[in-house]
This record gives C-alpha cells, structure tokens and sequence, in this order.
C-alpha cells in the first residue's frame, strides 16, 4: 500500500519541477506585456494632454512650441519669452486676424494642433504705438475667424421652391433631421494632399509683407468681403510694415499646412443648417450647394455630382466667356451659371479631366477653330488659334 502513495508523490515532485521553468516563464512574459501597455497608455495619455503650435517671432523665424491643453496665452508668451530673452508682457500674440487676450485658453481660442502663431514685440515709435491702441479698442468686437458663418450671405431666410411647398407641410418639416451647426461654414478644393472638397478654415494677411500679423478693424460679414480686395481694413503689427489692407485666404482643414498651402474656395458649398431639403431628392443633407438664382435653390453634393455628369454626357455645358465652361441653377433658373468652376471638382479626377477637355474644345470652336473629325483626335486645326490647344481650366 505504500508504494503506490510513494509512486504519486515522486510524480507529483516531477511534474512540478517540469512545469516550474514554464510557469515563471509565462508570469515574466505577462510583466512583459503589462510594463509595455503601460507605457504605451502613458505615451498616449501625454500626447494627447499636449498642443504642438508653430509660432512665428516677428514675422522672420519660426519655431514649435509644445504646450499643454489647458496653457493660456499668457503661458504661450512664457514660454516665447524664455526662448527669445525678452519680457513676456511685451509680446503680442496675433491669430486669424485678432490680437489674443492672455487671460484667454488656447483652446478657447480655437487653435487646431500645429497652428501656425505669429509672436510680435510692440512698435517702436510712440505714433504707430497709438494708432495700434485705437485699433485694439475697434476691433474688440471682431468674431474669431474659426467662428464665422457666412451661409446667411448664400441662403434665403426662407426657402423658396420646392423647398416651400415641402416646409408648409410642418409635421413633415419636423420630421427631418437636422445637422448640427459647425464652428466653419466653408469648404475648399484641397489640390495637394486630400485631392478632394474638404472643410477649409478662413485665415487672413497682411496684403503688404504676405504675413499674418494683420489684426481685423471688423471682420467678414459677406462672402464679397472674403472675395473682393480692399473691403476689410486693419492694421499689420509686423515691425517693417504699415500694410493696412486685409487680404483673405483659405486652407484645408482636413491636415497640417504650410504658409504656401492655400485652397480654392467654394462659396456656393456649405453646410445645412437650415436642414433645406434637396431641390432633387428632398432629402435633408448636408454639405449643400446653394445656386445663386433668385430662390437660391438647394441641391445635395450627390444630386449635384449627377446633374453634372448628365450635362456632361450631353454636352450641355454653357460656355460663357467671362466665367468659362459651367452650368446653372438645377432648377434651370436664368442668371445662374456657377462663376467658380472649381465647384465642378465634385466630378472626381476622371469626370473633371473630361470636363476641362470638353472646354478647351468648346473654347476652340467660339474662337473660330476646328477640330479634327477622326474618331478619338479632337485635335486642333493648324490655322487654330494660338495657344487653345493647350488651356486648362
């Protein structure tokens, strides 16, 4: 009776000793794992506590400056000071066209990640310090760029069109969804790295020295006052400049740009917030294109791209000799033609390298040209005139 109690207890010892090496080498691989995911957490955590802004001292170098998400202006100027050796209750911290306040978060300031800062020392001559006062005291009541909407300049108070005959209906307005409203009302052409209609962010310039130190008497209340040169006024804080004239740009706001990275914009794109209904599906989306007929009719980005490409098909595209090859209003409105053309970018690469094509032969045959009847040549005649063949649009 012994034996076998002797017999399972030499197992027993054996097979722990087997498993030991095993058991310490999993527990070592589990500290492993968790030491890694703990610093993976903490990376993580850290990288998204910080706020990495690019400022520009003085309008000539400029440097990252890595912040936490909660600094104010005030510690923006800390750090700048620290960096350039001068006191930090003389900078002056300028974005999107307006002087920021240092008791003011750079959160509350709408600074996306690497936003580009510019950081100025106060002017030198006690004439253009007093000038620089009295604008402060004007603009004080400039709205932040990164804030403004100017659909109300594209879109009606009221619908009109199909849209009216379906907002009278009020148990079936109220049954739409309606967007959410958006800190931006614009959207671009983004010709560089997203290649496509993206949200753009409005930003201004000193139309002088090209630089961002420009800080808005009033800020945009139009689109004409976003388009059209010498409507907005202010005063450029750079050292060397007394540029008084704003000049208006916009940028992708889909990724990180540099000074030179600018987009077209799209005037007529913006988003729904008055949750219109389609002019051709009726249903409620957002962004829209706004037509610039008497009734501002509405269509969707898809119903959009479709009535472009049915046009197109058709060779129904109007040429017009100051606006170029375009369309009207869906609707058919008189007085419509998109001036922008870069609204047709909607089409994609393919449909768009169509587009411009069927132009520059439209082009070529209102200026008297002739194209070749081959099948698949179109190319131009000798006796052609000089250059057609190669505009783009």
């Amino acid at each position: 009776m012994r034996s076998p109690s002797l017999l399972s207890l030499f197992l027993f010892c054996l097979c722990l000793s087997l498993l030991s090496p095993l058991c310490l080498s999993l527990s070592l691989l589990s500290l492993s794992l968790s030491l890694s995911l703990s610093l993976s957490l903490s990376l993580s955590l850290s990288l998204s506590l910080s706020l990495s802004v690019y400022v520009r001292f003085n309008s000539s170098h400029g440097f990252p400056v890595e912040l936490e998400q909660g600094s104010s202006v005030a510690d923006l100027k800390e750090t700048v000071g620290r960096l350039q050796g001068v006191q930090p209750d003389q900078l002056r911290v300028i974005f999107a066209g307006r002087e920021l306040h240092s008791d003011s978060t750079l959160q509350g300031c709408d600074l996306p990640e690497q936003s580009t800062v510019h950081v100025v020392l106060p002017p030198s001559s006690s004439a253009r310090h007093s000038e620089l006062v009295l604008q402060q005291r004007l603009g004080r009541g400039v709205n932040s760029l990164t804030r403004l909407d100017l659909s109300a300049s594209r879109l009606h108070a009221t619908s009109t069109g199909l849209a009216v005959i379906l907002e009278t209906d009020q148990s079936s307005a109220r049954a739409y969804p309606r967007p959410r409203e958006a800190h931006s009302s614009f959207y671009v052409f983004c010709k560089t790295v997203c290649r496509a209609v993206q949200p753009g962010k409005l930003r201004v310039r000193c139309r002088n020295c090209k630089q961002g130190t420009l800080t808005l008497s009033r800020g945009p209340s139009c689109w004409d006052d976003v388009l059209l040169p010498d409507r907005i006024h202010g005063v450029c804080q750079s050292q060397n400049c007394d540029g008084r004239v704003a000049e208006f740009y916009l940028k992708c706001a889909a990724h990180p740009t540099c000074d030179n990275d600018t987009s077209v914009a799209l005037d007529l794109i913006m988003p729904n917030v008055r949750g219109v209904p389609c002019i051709a599906c009726t249903d409620v989306m957002s962004p829209v294109l706004v037509a610039q007929c008497a009734e501002r009719h509405v269509i969707c980005l898809d119903c959009f791209q479709l009535y472009c490409v049915t046009r197109l098909n058709e060779r129904q595209f109007i040429f017009d000799p100051v606006v170029g090859y375009s369309l009207p209003c869906a609707a058919g409105c008189p007085d419509s033609l998109i001036k922008e053309v870069h609204h047709f970018r909607v089409l994609g690469e393919e449909q768009y390298e169509r587009y411009q094509r069927y132009a520059a032969e439209e082009c070529l045959l209102q200026m008297g040209g002739v194209l070749c009847p081959a099948p698949g040549c179109g190319a131009a005649q000798d006796d052609a005139p000089i250059g057609v063949e190669n505009m783009m649009i």
